[in-house]
């Protein structure tokens, strides 16, 4: 339960520390003295989003300190700087937003003024069923089935985009597949042609200097013979022995030389057809915008993988459909046991509720709560809750938020609310004018209904009704106060005689 709450810095509120106490706490003031503030900075500390403009003007920052015994001590602190800087702790360790908002939803349930208009919301109405179904694991259950069928659908949508697309494409895609497949791609190629179109076009100037070297080294006067007829091993055979390896070298350098010019000689068909070769590696480079040819091999494989995943695309879609037809069926599974959980306690929930709305002054109250399939799956399950009310004899059942009277869904809200307390252990439950709209017995009716429920848990609503404080165990005053500076926000507890005295001026007004 929430045992102590420090605020500083926070709207109007420049310093407060209250202690709360076990069982049902009711906090009065006068229109406009805080009770609100107050209740902003409990949603801040629980996790609410944080605005600066809450800040108490010509401070830079503001700390909101909660204390829970649950049942260790658990303190929440929220500090908020006028720089925009936000700081969750959980017993002075850092936490996130989510992990914050995690822990608050096991701690507090804070029921605010517009809440109750959600009476009529499809959502709320779900969570409602939920809540006392207890069905949280067929939840988890349908919730994982709905996110791999979402996936699978995601998945089969995305491939036949893209086959529709390829389809498209896939006559161009084979051409050029064909294309390069057809020139017969080499690595290095052009490299050693262009090295054969130099030769070829250049090939009685190369004979000549190849003549001319050739000449140098095998005449009778060449390289060759001068160092044959040199002879000095008697002088020193190291030297001799170089001489004999530098003679093998160019009898070696000869014997290519020779090759080189077999094979070199004027040839103008293969000229032309080395200089077409090149012209369409060039071509196609261009044409591609690649630098090399081994950039059109790279290019040739990658369509080689389009066209065999064209080629496949059928069989990508038909497994896709059979994976889509199976989450389906595993998601129907999952659907109909969450809606079977939530059929159960129907009845149930109809009749507690009939029997407090009847305890609340609506004698003739009458509760269905209908479920109909939706036509498509959705997050929550494929079902459409809606809780059907009649407040009068004879009456037909219409949906909460056509047919109910802003008393009505106060007391009906309070009822649901009461229900779900029973059902879960929550430490913590915060009303704020849950009784708008009533007065006289019936307020005196909800101020014992949340005085039972006080009986299980801590129970602290903010009201105007002197019917529902005089129910309570422990009174909370909340006043403003004009100091020389500003105007304050302060809150205490009143004694006994305090509260009596403050129940009969809520009575006078």
């Amino acid at each position: 339960m929430l045992t102590h709450l420090h605020i500083r810095n926070y709207a109007l509120i420049s310093h407060l520390d209250i202690d709360f106490q076990e069982g049902f706490s009711v906090m009065t003031g006068e229109t406009g003295a805080g009770k609100s503030i107050i209740l902003g900075a409990l949603n801040l500390v629980m996790g609410a989003r944080a605005d600066l403009k809450a800040i108490t003007e010509g401070e830079d920052r503001c700390i909101i300190e909660a204390t829970f015994s649950s049942p260790e001590e658990i303190i929440i602190r929220r500090a908020l700087s006028a720089n925009g800087r936000s700081r969750s702790f959980v017993n002075d360790e850092v936490v996130t937003q989510t992990e914050l908002k995690a822990l608050a939803r096991q701690l507090i349930d804070i029921h605010s003024q517009h809440e109750s208009l959600m009476i009529g919301d499809d959502l709320f109405q779900i969570q409602v069923v939920d809540a006392i179904a207890d069905n949280a694991s067929e939840r988890k259950t349908y919730n994982h089935a709905y996110l791999v069928y979402q996936e699978a659908t995601t998945a089969l949508r995305e491939a036949k985009a893209l086959a529709k697309k390829a389809q498209a494409d896939a006559e161009y895609l084979q051409w050029q597949y064909n294309q390069l497949t057809e020139a017969q791609l080499v690595a290095g190629e052009i490299e050693e042609l262009e090295e054969e179109e130099y030769r070829l076009s250049h090939a009685e100037e190369i004979q000549a200097s190849l003549a001319k070297a050739l000449q140098q080294l095998d005449s009778d006067n060449g390289a060759l013979s001068l160092i044959h007829s040199t002879r000095i091993s008697d002088a020193d055979a190291n030297l001799a022995e170089r001489l004999n390896s530098v003679e093998i070298e160019l009898k070696d350098i000869l014997s290519d030389i020779q090759h080189l010019y077999n094979r070199t000689e004027s040839d103008p068909i293969r000229l032309e057809q080395v200089q077409e070769r090149i012209s369409m590696l060039q071509t196609l480079m261009k044409k591609h915008h690649v630098q090399t040819v081994e950039e059109l091999i790279d290019l040739h494989d990658e369509l080689a993988i389009q066209v065999q995943r064209i080629e496949n695309i059928d069989e990508d879609l038909t497994r896709l459909q059979n994976e889509v037809d199976a989450t389906h069926h595993a998601l129907s599974t999952a659907a109909k046991a969450l809606t079977e959980s939530r059929l159960s306690p129907c009845t149930l929930i109809a009749s507690r509720l009939i029997e407090a709305m009847q305890q609340l002054g609506v004698p003739h109250a009458n509760v269905k709560v209908d479920i109909q399939p939706t036509e498509d799956f959705t997050e929550t399950g494929k079902d459409n809750v809606q809780f059907m009310f009649a407040a009068n004899l004879n009456q037909s059942l219409r949906r909460v938020s056509e047919v109910a009277s802003g008393g009505e869904i106060s007391r009906l809200m309070l009822c649901i609310k009461a229900l779900i307390a029973s059902k879960k252990g929550l430490p913590t439950i915060i009303f704020d004018e849950i009784d708008t709209g009533v007065s006289g017995a019936i307020a005196s009716q909800m101020g014992e209904i949340m005085r039972q429920m006080a009986d299980a848990r801590q129970i602290i609503t903010i009201t105007h009704l002197p019917q529902v404080a005089a129910r309570s165990q422990h009174h909370y005053l909340v006043y403003k106060q004009d100091t020389d500076v500003r105007t304050e926000t302060h809150i205490r507890q009143l004694t006994t005689d305090e509260h009596n005295d403050e129940i009969n001026k809520m009575r006078e007004i």
